[in-house]
């Protein structure tokens, strides 16, 4: 039974964050900008994801009333990350315990759930818009980040900042070429409902 229980989305989702929780992997991934910011938040979206998989089909139906096309829970997630792409963000969740105990319970929660609830659910052109304006983002932080000649945040050195805004443009271009192959080459889906279970959409 217990293993059960933590083989179960919640429990992946749990284990997850206790493992990020942990001393060791909370000083190695906020140690550089680029980790916490790259690897660190991402892994809690993932704990969010994965959550989600585990929300009753009752409850699914009932966000469906004020999540119509996703869309609002597209903005709640736009919201909150664009938050914790902040410097100033990412410096406070390194030295202030109630902005880091934000940070694990908002980017799992405000991020990752209502964007995995939300994603099967958009259409085609609200998945557009949310790619060109997520790739558009890597390119205006990563410009910031690299072309600044000031540290934005106190507790990262000016050169770990730079290379955060490296490995962003990086990250942006790439996405862009997959958006563009995407478009030109393949079919503009991803994320089938194989990889999460959503509600039926309720007929109106």
């Amino acid at each position: 039974m217990t293993i059960r229980r933590w083989v179960s989305p919640v429990g992946r989702a749990a284990f997850l964050v206790l493992v990020l929780l942990t001393p060791p992997a909370r000083r190695g991934l906020e140690a550089t900008m680029t980790a916490q910011m790259l690897l660190q938040i991402p892994l809690l979206v993932a704990a969010g994801w994965l959550f989600s998989r585990a929300v009753p089909a009752r409850v699914l139906a009932g966000v469906e009333r004020w999540n119509h096309l996703g869309i609002t829970g597209l903005v709640l997630a736009t919201i909150v990350s664009t938050f914790w792409m902040l410097p100033r963000s990412l410096d406070a969740a390194t030295s202030d315990p109630l902005v880091a105990g934000a940070k694990y319970l908002s980017v799992p929660l405000l991020i990752g759930l209502p964007f995995a609830l939300s994603w099967p659910r958009m259409g085609f052109v609200v998945r557009g818009v949310f790619l060109v304006e997520f790739v558009a983002t890597f390119f205006r932080l990563g410009w910031l980040y690299l072309i600044s000649p000031i540290r934005l945040c106190n507790n990262y050195a000016l050169n770990d900042q730079q290379r955060l805004g490296g490995c962003m443009l990086a990250i942006g271009g790439t996405l862009l070429v997959w958006l563009a192959w995407k478009l030109l080459w393949g079919r503009f889906e991803s994320l089938s409902s194989t990889h999460l279970r959503s509600a039926p959409i309720p007929q109106q």
